[in-house]
Formats: C-alpha cells, sequence, structure tokens
C-alpha cells in the first residue's frame, strides 16, 4: 500500500510541478515543493546513489532473510515490516529509475520529504514499540510469535475438560 501510494504520489507531483516550484496548501505552514533529492535523509551525502542503492538493497535483503527465519505473525511487526519494506522500495525505484528521489511534503520547519519516508519513519516507530513492549523469552522470536498449545499433561492436571467430562 505505501509502495503504491508513495509512485502515485511522485508521479503526480512531476506531472504537475517544475522543480523547485511551490504550492501554498496552508500559507508559510503546509506547501507542496517539487524537490529533487540526490541525497539521504534531509539532503545529507548528494550523489551517493551507489551506496544508497546498495544500502537499501542489503536492508531489504536482511528483512526478508529475517521474514523467512522468524515466519513473524504479530500484526504491529508485520505492519511495521512491510512499511519499511514499501518506502525503501519506493525510493529505491526514483534512485534507480531517475537517479534521485521525488520529495515534496514542505512544513517550512522540516526539511522536505514524501509518502515512502513517512513510511520508513512509521515502520520504524511501530519495529521499535514491538522491540519493546514485546516480551520475547528465552525461545526467540519464533517461539514468541507461535500459538502453542499446552503440554498434554497441563491440560489433565487443571481438572475436568471444557466440556464438564471428567478424564477419569
Amino acid at each position: 500500500m505505501a509502495l503504491a501510494l508513495d509512485q502515485i504520489t511522485k508521479i503526480a507531483v512531476r506531472a504537475r510541478f517544475e522543480p523547485s516550484e511551490t504550492l501554498p496548501i496552508i500559507e508559510n505552514v503546509f506547501h507542496l515543493t517539487y524537490v529533487r533529492n540526490t541525497g539521504a535523509a534531509f539532503g545529507l551525502m548528494p550523489g551517493q546513489q551507489s551506496l544508497f542503492v546498495l544500502a537499501t538493497t542489503l536492508v531489504l535483503a536482511g528483512i526478508a532473510v529475517f521474514w523467512w527465519r522468524a515466519r513473524p505473525r504479530g500484526l504491529v511487526l508485520a505492519v511495521s515490516l512491510g512499511s519499511i519494506v514499501g518506502g525503501a522500495l519506493g525510493n529505491l525505484i526514483d534512485r534507480v529509475t531517475l537517479g534521485r528521489v521525488t520529495d515534496f511534503f514542505d512544513f517550512r520547519i522540516w526539511p522536505v520529504f514524501n509518502v515512502a519516508d513517512v513510511a520508513l519513519v512509521v515502520g520504524a516507530i511501530g519495529l521499535f514499540a514491538w522491540a519493546l513492549l514485546s516480551p520475547v523469552g528465552g525461545e526467540g522470536l519464533a517461539a514468541h510469535e507461535r500459538q502453542e498449545e499446552p503440554p498434554e499433561g497441563a491440560r489433565h492436571a487443571a481438572g475436568p475438560s471444557a466440556d464438564g467430562a471428567s478424564d477419569a
């Protein structure tokens, strides 16, 4: 979802605006401003496209390996990783096809950004919250995410079964 929304909005901005053109939505608060960003976040390290493509590819590969090995089922983790993947792919597509990223959300007190950046930040916050609040025990993530049945003896030790019949 994030990837599709990101690409649709970027196509619309490139079709409607000239580079550096701005459209005030709320004067001096929020504008749509077409920026061609050849750097990383906030325009840092301009012109390092090969580095950004490599770093993004490694992050995406790492997420894929994690997903394949851990098979996470939790909603927060799945949505967070999906947001990160969608955002990373959105900006990667721009870097590979255009040699730069299209940015356009301009709050005037913050560097201009795009939907992919929002997805990355939301995904990272969700991942951080999941890591902080998720009670992962000694058995690791896969055991935590899996809903396990109680051992056979534990069910009998509790007394009568759920249907009211005795196990005796």
